[in-house]
């Protein structure tokens, strides 16, 4: 933004979580910086937008956009999000300024391409440097937390793996978020995904080389950083040199301060070859319990609990549950019991993660109501948006009540069609 003020652009910055598909309508020029999680999913802050790609079409035929989509090339949807957001910006009539610029971690490539093209809005020029020291709020620091628990939720489940791994912060730090809040972890690759690299380049993980600024082994710079798929043989140090850190993961926070411990729900992700994805690889199976690991708490306004005690519909599917976990701690906590939770899986004997918790819930009156899906438990197929459907009379009287209304789980399939659903009541 700093850069292109100062070549004459005037700049309004905004999060997609403050934006409608109406307002882009109204813009001229927009640029967008989006990033993709996990299996193709947009970051938290982001999700209500993108539910609003299959809403009913919006003319954008006035404008004009560039996009940079951040990613991470070890899973099979690489930068999936940012592509859905450019063919959705295409399909409505608007018109791109220059292709999609794909970026992958550190990518000096790639952030040169979009400086190059975002000169093309200013014909005196962008000032790069200037903009490097444009003030900042400064992001919180990562610290070192102790993994000390994880265990398998769903082990007779027929999908993937789902854990819930316990952190607690390095001796005499403080537990300091809210529901809604995302922690932010540095994964590391394995051991086993470094030695193969290694043996195939022909180098040892002993052998010492330089990488920011600091002296290290190049088994340990390998592992902080993404593999090239070139492994041939060469120098160390000119290895080191081209590598490019590996990118923090995001996850929603299932636990309260109160619980002592910051609580996960990971499912295990398969990358195209079918390797461990490196951030659920890397909380599930590589880490050992008693191992540390660096993280960082990012706070999450766009999903931050509501201030007063109207009702709350909780919307959720698999692994979504963590963040309304957090919110319903924190509503039963304050004395709120006018609490809907909605929840689907696959199957309730294997896939009802934190069932004795919920259930004693519902039974001591903390939750209004509970509506589970669990979609292979009968012959015909039900999810959590045919609950929502058939629970509208209902759902129509709590929205009139002013009830707030959180949704978190899978972006494709149970998204936007709850947001249809939501949007007939």
């Amino acid at each position: 933004a700093a850069a292109l003020r100062s070549g004459g652009v005037p700049v309004r910055v905004a999060s997609l979580a403050t934006l409608s598909p109406q307002d882009l309508a109204q813009a001229g020029r927009a640029l967008f910086v989006v990033s993709t999680f996990g299996e193709g999913e947009p970051p938290d802050s982001a999700r209500a937008f993108a539910r609003k790609l299959s809403a009913a079409p919006v003319d954008l035929g006035g404008l004009r956009f560039g996009l940079l989509a951040l990613g991470d090339r070890a899973y099979a949807d690489f930068c999936d999000f940012g592509h859905r957001l450019d063919r959705w910006l295409r399909s409505n009539g608007a018109q791109p300024l220059f292709p999609v610029i794909e970026m992958d971690g550190e990518d000096g490539r790639a952030l040169s391409r979009w400086q190059a093209d975002l000169g093309q809005l200013a014909p005196a020029g962008l000032d790069w440097e200037g903009a490097e020291g444009e003030q900042r709020i400064p992001e919180p620091a990562f610290a070192p937390w102790t993994l000390v628990q994880r265990a398998c939720l769903n082990p007779q489940g027929a999908g993937l793996p789902t854990y819930q791994v316990a952190l607690v912060p390095g001796e005499g730090a403080a537990l300091h978020w809210q529901a809604g809040d995302i922690v932010e972890i540095r994964p590391r690759q394995s051991a086993e995904a470094v030695e193969r690299f290694l043996a195939r380049a022909g180098l040892s993980a002993e052998a010492r080389v330089m990488h920011d600024g600091r002296a290290d082994t190049l088994g340990a710079v390998l592992a902080r950083s993404a593999l090239p798929e070139d492994a041939a043989a060469g120098d160390a140090q000119a290895l080191a040199d081209g590598l490019t850190p590996l990118p923090q993961r995001a996850y929603s926070i299932a636990s309260l301060p109160a619980d002592g411990r910051l609580e996960l729900l990971v499912r295990q992700s398969r990358a195209a070859d079918g390797s461990l994805g490196i951030g659920s690889g890397f909380l599930t199976v590589h880490l050992a319990e008693g191992g540390t690991l660096e993280a960082r708490i990012r706070p999450n306004p766009a999903f931050a609990p509501p201030e007063d005690g109207r009702p709350m519909i909780l919307i959720g599917n698999g692994t979504g549950l963590a963040a309304l976990r957090a919110h319903l701690k924190a509503r039963i906590g304050a004395g709120h019991g006018r609490n809907w939770l909605i929840f689907g899986e696959r199957s309730a004997a294997s896939d009802f993660y934190f069932r004795d918790e919920i259930t004693s819930w519902r039974e001591a009156g903390a939750l209004s109501r509970l509506d589970l899906a669990f979609s292979r438990d009968q012959n015909s197929r039900v999810y959590v948006q045919d609950r929502l459907k058939a629970a509208a009379g209902e759902l129509a009287a709590w929205v009139r009540e002013g009830a707030a209304i959180y949704v978190c789980g899978s972006l494709q399939g149970m998204a936007p069609a709850v947001d249809a659903v939501l949007g007939e009541v």
